[in-house]
């Protein structure tokens, strides 16, 4: 079997695509993530039979040369990385913890791995935040314009692999998809957050009121995208992962309701625009659908009802969970 190594594995796509690939039956997996694993609810892998598996808690700002050891012994074919510090609105009050982990310990580690011998791919799993506000259907060679210290952060780190890539021939791809929803999702996001919201009966803060335009793609249709650009993509490129539907971020919620029996009026509050908050950036993933012939094939109210039915069924475990994201550095 072909190894691969997926950092950031507890991660909401993370877990996903860890899940993926050991359905797939091709790979064997090794995992990594600085925190212990998580509840199962958030891990779907865990229902499955777990031969071609194994978990190492690893922080890539402390435990670099546990990594490596790691890596030399096991000798991957493929490495994907969706280790980063990821919450934009927190970014603002201690950027230094987001330059530490996306830029100094990811430079860290790329220039270590660029000398090893045995790599067929690494796979880096950025985010569009890097291009700023946008109009219209940008491709992938939108020039980066970040509004936050968080999107500032995934684009140095960005721009230094682009540097390995061409000056040492290192053999990784990039991925950025549009927001991500689903099953086992971070509860603290907006589709998780407005479903137990309502089913707790408290208000839902909309920045903005709202009007935000997202593509909402299902984490599923995701994690088919990545293995694809695992596989075939060639070093150097880089590939958007999005739907064609834009939804206001107001709207989804009112589909919410909608399911629920709950009128929008009662469920929301408009508070203030968060700083740096992108209108829209609409990301055409026509390049790995004319390449690969992928396309999505969850529709959002399909999975809307999916991450309903998550909820509805793990509500023990999920109503005593914390609701709001906890920091660490």
């Amino acid at each position: 079997m072909k190894k691969v190594v997926v950092i950031g594995s507890n991660s909401f796509s993370g877990a996903d695509f860890i899940d993926y690939l050991l359905e797939t039956g091709k790979y064997y997996v090794i995992a990594m993530s600085r925190s212990k694993e998580k509840k199962e609810i958030y891990l779907p892998y865990k229902k499955q039979k777990l031969d071609n598996f194994e978990f190492h808690q690893i922080d890539l700002n402390k435990d670099l040369d546990k990594l490596f050891d790691i890596l030399e012994k096991e000798k991957p074919d493929y490495i994907v990385n969706f280790a980063s510090q990821s919450i934009v609105g927190y970014s603002w009050k201690h950027p230094e913890h987001w330059y530490k982990t996306n830029v100094l310990s990811l430079v860290k580690f790329i220039d270590r791995l660029k000398d090893s011998d045995y790599l067929k791919k690494y796979v880096h799993i950025t985010t569009p935040e890097v291009y700023g506000n946008c109009t219209g259907w940008i491709k992938e060679d939108t020039l980066f314009n970040p509004s936050t210290p968080y999107a500032a952060s995934r684009a140095a780190g960005d721009v230094f692999i682009q540097m390995v890539i061409k000056q040492y021939d290192f053999p990784a791809v990039f991925t950025r998809a549009a927001n991500v929803y689903g099953p086992g999702q971070q509860l603290f996001k907006i589709l998780t957050r407005a479903i137990i919201f309502m089913k707790k009966g408290k208000k839902i803060p909309l920045h903005g009121g709202g009007y935000a335009k997202r593509s909402f793609i299902h984490i599923r249709d995701v994690s088919r995208a990545t293995l694809i650009i695992m596989e075939k993509a060639k070093p150097g490129e880089s590939y958007h992962i999005s739907t064609d539907e834009l939804i206001a971020i107001r709207d989804l919620v009112k589909k919410v309701g909608e399911k629920l029996g709950i009128k929008f009026e009662d469920a929301v509050e408009d508070v203030k625009t968060r700083r740096g908050l992108d209108d829209a950036y609409i990301l055409d993933s026509s390049k790995l659908k004319k390449e690969f012939g992928w396309k999505a094939k969850i529709d959002l109210d399909e999975g809307i009802d999916q991450t309903i039915s998550w909820i509805n069924d793990d509500w023990d475990v999920i109503s005593k969970e914390p609701l709001d994201y906890i920091h660490k550095e």
